[in-house]
């Protein structure tokens, strides 16, 4: 489904958060690729990006020009999901086109010898003849060295350092002077400009908007080692000044918790006397402090920035519309919503919702804005189809270019979510396990290790997710329908159905 994209009926998209209403009929221009060209692709992943944390989206001071002209010339889509609400899985999830049951990088240990083993898109893209790169924060595993399928390799070791960052490349690891952005960037645009006769495909794992932080050998984070945001010193104190807005779901008390058991309980024992001498008050951050909301907007200004001059590059290459670009996330975060703000593993909104943009005028009309559920699982799929290369019967996503075009003809039903806590990198999260269905109107939450406290929102008459459902009676259906796609949809993850 498609329609032009005006700023303000986006915003309005964006932020009610359920179902949109079908787009009047239109006569829409779509753009035919040549069947004898291949595009070159794109992937751009950033860490811990809300959907609607860039200007198009709504933000309400954060400017990002170049991620909205993305928009502007290629599709938005306003309902992208994460299949998985966590860095380590859901990049695993966007590079297989696997769930995390099927690929097992559940969580975000370091799973060093697995993340060389997972069968991902580019190695089929590199058996297809496309010169392929990674760049940036892998993620999967903090060993740095190169992953099956691709020619260029340069990667930080685990979570890096943001200022004058450690690289993996030609085979060693150097410091490099600089910010890790920038850095990554340069060594994008320096690929694009090498001499070649094939198609080309790069990946950017940007570590931003991650903060630094000390990470164990197992892969867990060190929260009683000060952490911090650290934007561009071009960039730095530029939102000084700015207060953010908080959504209607962002609570202070415990007591506004009201039909979240699981919740309830794991806030309680966050903020419980053991777990703040362990931690410290203020490192617990209750709701996402204004200084961390305008740092993060300081530090993607430049990610921006990055983009922009690589589609700089690519026109002055005379190549940029024959260049597929996708820009998305690995998770949301919270900002205090349902009294969450390191917790963004959660399965709400403001965690599982993904920004996703793609630009390629052969495939999507520029100024679009595609409505059909889409999940990270359904990148790799999408991907390959538009390079010409077979998808393997081993993905399970599926592709979203009949959606790009217009003329989807079997959208998704319904959005899969799981997740696994068997990493335990915060205390209170324990056996907060879950699997989860979003529809276009409800989502049901199934806590693994607490059936009993199931969670069902009408996301058309409760956006924000204030008033579960679960045990009224006249959701009866709705609640049964839902718990027998949330069984199919397992199974299928775990590779045993459909």
């Amino acid at each position: 489904m498609h329609r032009p994209l005006i700023l303000a009926t986006l915003l309005a998209l964006v932020f009610a958060c359920g179902p949109q209403p079908e787009p009047e009929s239109e006569d829409t221009q779509v753009y035919t690729a040549d069947p004898h060209s291949r595009p070159n692709i794109i992937v751009i992943v950033v860490d811990d990006l809300r959907w609607d944390e860039l200007a198009i989206a709504g933000h309400p001071f954060l400017e990002t020009p170049n991620i909205d002209a993305l928009a502007e010339e290629g599709a938005f889509f306003s309902n992208a999901f994460h299949s998985v609400p966590l860095c380590s899985p859901n990049r695993a999830s966007i590079l297989t086109g696997q769930y995390p049951s099927r690929h097992g990088i559940i969580d975000n240990v370091a799973r060093n010898r697995m993340s060389h083993r997972l069968n991902t898109f580019p190695q089929a893209l590199q058996a297809d003849g496309y010169e392929t790169a990674y760049f940036g924060k892998w993620h999967m595993g903090n060993d740095p060295t190169p992953r099956p399928g691709f020619d260029r390799w340069v990667a930080i070791p685990g979570q890096g350092r943001t200022m004058n960052p450690e690289l993996f490349e030609d085979g060693r690891i150097h410091e490099v002077e600089g910010y890790i952005t920038d850095v990554l960037t340069d060594r994008a645009v320096d690929f694009i400009l090498a001499d070649r006769e094939r198609p080309f495909f790069f990946y950017i794992g940007h570590k931003a908007i991650h903060p630094d932080a000390v990470q164990l050998d197992d892969g867990s984070v060190d929260l009683s080692v000060p952490r911090g945001y650290v934007p561009a010193p071009r960039h730095r104190g530029q939102y000084e000044e700015m207060e953010f807005s908080r959504r209607p779901n962002a609570i202070t008390t415990l007591g506004d918790l009201e039909g979240k058991p699981a919740i309830q309980q794991a806030l309680a024992a966050k903020y419980s006397a053991e777990i703040v001498d362990e931690f410290g008050e203020e490192e617990l951050d209750p709701g996402s402090s204004n200084e961390t909301i305008r740092r993060r907007a300081e530090m993607l200004l430049a990610v921006d920035d990055g983009l922009g001059r690589i589609v700089e590059t690519l026109d002055q290459e005379g190549i940029l519309d024959e260049t597929l670009i996708l820009f998305t996330s690995d998770n949301g975060f919270f900002y205090g919503e349902h009294g969450l703000s390191l917790e963004r593993r959660m399965p709400y909104e403001e965690s599982i919702r993904a920004p996703l943009i793609v630009r390629y005028p052969p495939a999507a009309t520029p100024g679009t804005i595609v409505e059909d559920l889409v999940a990270s699982v359904d990148i790799a799929p999408t991907v390959l189809e538009m390079a010409g290369t077979p998808i393997g019967d081993h993905i399970q996503g599926q592709s979203f270019v009949e959606s790009l075009r217009g003329a989807a003809t079997h959208p998704r039903s319904s959005i899969f979510v799981e997740f696994f806590t068997y990493e335990n990198p915060f205390p209170w999260l324990v056996n907060m396990d879950y699997r989860a269905i979003r529809t276009d109107r409800y989502k049901y939450i199934h806590w693994m290790q607490f059936p009993e406290w199931g969670e069902l929102y009408d996301l058309t008459e409760d956006p924000y997710e204030l008033r579960n459902l679960v045990d009224d009676p006249t959701m009866a259906p709705v609640l049964e329908q839902l718990r027998e796609e949330l069984r199919a949809s397992a199974l299928h993850a775990m590779g045993l159905g459909r």
